[in-house]
């Protein structure tokens, strides 16, 4: 904490503030989380501000813990200015890779659904219904003006688990500052490769060069397979995008490092 860099420091205040702030007034974590970008719900500063938003203490914790630890390592070397560049690069990349993904998988999703031959209207009505759980999301499809659609449409068990998995990711969120320290991580490693990182989950040091690429592939493991080691409810893709933006930036950047696209401080 002593050796601590300013612009970590300006970053670490503003994710408290708006971790308490969030806390006091619940809307603003819808208003500021990343919704899918087809949803009604999305705005267009949520990539940037989504980076500020957790979803529990822990959450907070370990990713504050993680741009404290790695953030000032790095803004020490680059200056304010350059870190603050990766720092957004990298957060929004991985909000725009994992909102890829989104649409990616949504679509597949619907192009199952494309025999029933819904209109677009019921299908927005539809998934954008109560989805808590199934039940729930069944329920509230066969409310009043609603109620018709699953009899309308012949909907079988397996076409409706489809359609609360698509009503689930057009409704969901992404909230932390995880595709930033992602990348922040890459950058480590490719600065300082051989250190040797001892963490709270680790009792062994291992280095950098070893220790991030395995974490960046098991996150690939977790977001392909949807078997997660760490738990669920993970946006593994958004991980794998910061950690992937880190990579091309700083490759970019050794390349040239001393030519006219280099930095100053």
């Amino acid at each position: 904490m002593m050796n601590m860099t300013d612009t970590v420091k300006q970053l670490l205040i503003l994710n408290v503030l708006f971790f308490v702030g969030a806390i006091f007034v619940p809307q603003a974590t819808n208003l500021l989380a990343l919704h899918y970008f087809e949803s009604d719900s999305f705005k267009l500063w949520q990539p940037i501000t989504h980076m500020f938003m957790h979803g529990g203490l822990m959450h907070i914790f370990f990713n504050m813990f993680a741009l404290v630890s790695f953030g000032s390592a790095l803004e020490h070397f680059w200056g304010p200015k350059k870190f603050l560049f990766f720092y957004f690069s990298c957060g929004i990349g991985a909000a725009l890779i994992h909102s890829g993904v989104n649409y990616y998988e949504i679509h597949s999703l619907l192009n199952e659904l494309s025999n029933l031959s819904v209109s677009k209207a019921d299908m927005y009505t539809m998934l954008n219904a109560e989805m808590r759980d199934g039940n729930t999301f069944r329920s509230d499809l066969l409310y009043e003006s609603t109620k018709h659609l699953l009899d309308k449409y012949n909907f079988s068990s397996d076409n409706f688990a489809t359609l609360f998995e698509i009503a689930c990711s057009n409704q969901s969120t992404a909230v932390g500052a995880s595709g930033a320290i992602y990348g922040l991580l890459v950058a480590f490693a490719f600065m300082f490769p051989n250190a040797e990182l001892a963490l709270m989950f680790i009792p062994v040091p291992i280095k950098a060069k070893y220790f991030v690429p395995t974490i960046v592939l098991l996150d690939l493991f977790s977001g392909v397979t949807g078997y997660s080691i760490f738990g669920g409810g993970i946006a593994h893709f958004a991980h794998v995008g910061g950690a992937l933006v880190g990579f091309i930036m700083m490759w970019y950047w050794k390349k040239n490092q001393f030519n006219q696209n280099r930095w100053d401080r």
